[in-house]
């Protein structure tokens, strides 16, 4: 297939001249009262978010939330019915863009093509300036790791190498805030490292800010600085990673190991100021206690011989936030 010639849809149209985007106050994306309906559905309803700038944002949901439908809205590819959405300081989209990139679910490319190819297309759509394609191209392949395969046919890459195509055309124009629709879905535990360390040195080095939607909860946890969830298109919570841990720990957490485990459950059951419940995945069962030390607890189990094999100190997970709040 050709190259795209001068005359392009992008650089046809009325535009103001393309300038690199800059950074506006201490935030970077602000939703306020965001409300989307198809018919008597409401996928996204009166929804307040606030993206600090130098954030990894992690949007997170369950499956229906309107966590796309939402992403979508703010980046103007479908009409909200109310609210506003400010980036860097901005709500006029169509300037705001040029601070902007995205992924939106699985990145479409025209697979019998090279990567260089589809990026030069993903060029002239945008509205760069044509003199600054090469140099504009060279960066993002080079950033993103794919170096020497840019002019292979995208039909001959992994999935892994596909999602960071994806975030190579999103890092086109230099874009100070970026939006990842599920960019780790589908990969093998290589690939989601990869695209990980990419989001997370993206976001270090390069200081864009990132927001991110996954299912994938401890590759979020891995990475996010702060987390919003959302269930049937609201906001349910909101804050940074270390406070909605910290705060969810509630009292000290162990999980206590025994080759007794009737024997161990009733005798918990007789001990007051706790909370447990088994784990299945590691056989041990997981103890919260709220109005009795580790010692105490430790004492009490040794005094009603049950045997026990290890008692192992817990750290609240952003899936026991996620579960409670969208509980």
């Amino acid at each position: 297939m050709s190259e795209p010639t001068q005359q392009t849809p992008a650089e046809t149209a009325p535009k103001s001249p393309w300038v690199p985007p800059t950074e506006v106050g201490d935030t970077a994306l602000v939703v306020r009262g965001l409300t989307r309906s198809y018919g008597s559905h409401v996928a996204v309803d009166n929804l307040d978010l606030t993206v600090r700038r130098g954030d990894i944002y992690g949007f997170l949901g369950p499956n229906g939330a309107g966590k796309t439908t939402a992403m979508r809205c703010m980046l103007g590819i479908i009409r909200r019915d109310a609210g506003t959405v400010h980036i860097f300081g901005d709500d006029h989209l169509a300037r705001a863009r040029r601070s902007l990139g995205a992924i939106i679910e699985i990145p479409a490319f025209h697979d019998w093509s090279s990567a260089r190819l589809n990026l030069r297309w993903a060029c002239a759509y945008a509205g760069l300036p044509r003199s600054a394609w090469n140099a504009e191209i060279d960066r993002v392949i080079e950033r993103v790791g794919l170096k020497g395969r840019e002019n292979d046919r995208v039909r001959t890459y992994s999935l892994g190498m596909k999602q960071r195509l994806g975030i190579a055309r999103a890092l086109l124009g230099n874009p100070r805030l970026m939006l990842l629709d599920e960019p780790t879905n589908g990969l093998d535990p290589k690939g989601m490292r990869e695209v990980r360390d990419l989001i997370k040195s993206l976001a270090l080095h390069d200081e864009i800010t990132i927001f991110i939607s996954s299912h994938i909860l401890a590759e979020v946890q891995a990475m996010a600085t702060r987390v919003g969830i959302i269930q049937k298109g609201q906001l349910r919570l909101e804050g940074t990673m270390e406070d909605l841990l910290e705060k969810h720990q509630g009292g000290v957490r162990v999980q206590v190991r025994s080759a007794d485990k009737p024997a161990l459950t009733g005798a918990l059951e007789r001990i007051e100021g706790l909370t447990f419940h088994a784990n299945d995945e590691t056989g041990g069962i997981d103890v919260t206690c709220l109005k009795v030390s580790v010692p105490d607890l430790t004492r009490e189990l040794v005094q009603r011989e049950v045997p026990i094999d290890a008692i192992i100190p817990l750290r609240s997970t952003l899936e026991d936030v996620f579960l409670e709040a969208t509980r």
